[in-house]
């Protein structure tokens, strides 16, 4: 279900422009990184322990994190969940351990395009009753992905306008954060969205910006790639402002992709100066070994090897500009038909267990 020219970014240097003109700001991040990094540590060990199973070290359904950590719904019947359980069945419990690491994390969940009111409805109440916020990501403007793996989307503007009123009457006055499509910003910024297709994109994201802001209690965050894919964060300041930037809570960035939390936070502040100090949410579901080397690999964003699950979920970000750290991507779902994976979007168990052996 996701995009893939967004994941371009592993290929190729950091930007060369550096917004490192205060020794002390930079020691702060450094603080900062570390803060989260041993929060990381703490949260990743607690998921992994067998002190929750069933004796023989196999982790019971998951329960919710901490609200002050993490406000975030986890779903306790996630395709993570279920593998757990499969594993435990088999006798696995090691493996079980692994793929707990993922499934006791609030994920976001991706809405589908054939019911979109059941599904929003179905996440938020669940999330309601558990006293927790939803996290849901709306992938479906039109011309999608410029055709490539995770293409599709509606088939016109009023197809994505009914689609998402579906999406608004599921929410209601339930509290839901939106990251609001994914790639659609930045393939306009590189020009892999063809040009007679921009205005209406930019309507239909204004659109989805004003009736998800009309919701009481909806956060939204509009995608604006990451660092190794639109490299100048200045080609995103008109796309945003096209899209609403000015109602929205601000932008996302690395959504499937791997690139470090330190990177990201670095290009979120210059992005943010540009668009009147808006906040961001990170993607940290696979960035705990940053991206994979270029070398001569044209898809090193495509199911890299050697990749590893990031810090968990969080608000506690230690940066007052970054909102949170969100695993949106969800980890263990391939990015698309490239180095063995399957259709993108499909759980894929042994690279679940990769990114989560990795993060040891």
């Amino acid at each position: 279900m996701y995009g893939d020219l967004r994941r371009m970014a592993g290929v190729g240097p950091p930007d060369g422009t550096r917004d490192g003109r205060r020794r002390t700001a930079q020691a702060r991040t450094a603080s900062a990184t570390a803060a989260v990094g041993a929060l990381a540590l703490l949260l990743l060990a607690g998921c992994s322990s067998s002190g929750d199973g069933d004796g023989d070290g196999v982790p019971a359904k998951p329960g919710q994190r901490p609200k002050s950590v993490a406000p975030f719904w986890v779903n306790p019947d996630s395709k993570a969940a279920r593998q757990v359980s499969a594993y435990g069945d088999d006798g696995k419990a090691a493996d079980a351990r692994l793929a707990n690491r993922i499934a006791a994390q609030p994920v976001a969940e991706w809405i589908g395009v054939d019911d979109p009111e059941g599904e929003a409805r179905g996440f938020t109440q669940a999330a309601a009753k558990a006293d927790r916020e939803a996290l849901l990501v709306l992938y479906n403007i039109p011309h999608r992905d410029c055709g490539r793996y995770s293409q599709g989307g509606a088939a016109d503007g009023n197809a994505y306008r009914s689609w998402l009123d579906g999406v608004l009457k599921g929410i209601g006055d339930r509290a839901t954060t939106v990251i609001l499509e994914p790639d659609a910003l930045p393939h306009i910024a590189d020009k892999c969205t063809p040009q007679q297709f921009h205005e209406e994109r930019y309507a239909l994201l204004t659109e989805a910006v004003g009736k998800l802001k009309a919701l009481p209690h909806t956060k939204v965050y509009l995608d604006a790639g990451n660092p190794h894919w639109i490299k100048d964060p200045g080609q995103m300041v008109e796309p945003l402002k096209r899209a609403g930037i000015d109602r929205a809570d601000g932008f996302a960035l690395n959504i499937s992709n791997y690139q470090t939390t330190a990177e990201n936070t670095k290009y979120g502040k210059r992005l943010s100066a540009m668009v009147g100090g808006k906040h961001f949410v990170i993607d940290t579901s696979r960035n705990g070994n940053g991206p994979a080397p270029g070398g001569d690999d044209p898809e090193n964003w495509c199911n890299p090897p050697g990749r590893a699950l990031g810090t968990p979920p969080t608000t506690k970000t230690e940066d007052p500009q970054v909102a949170a750290y969100l695993w949106i991507k969800r980890p263990g779902e391939s990015d698309g038909t490239c180095k063995g994976g399957p259709k993108a979007g499909t759980w894929w168990p042994e690279y679940a267990l990769g990114l989560a052996r990795s993060a040891e």
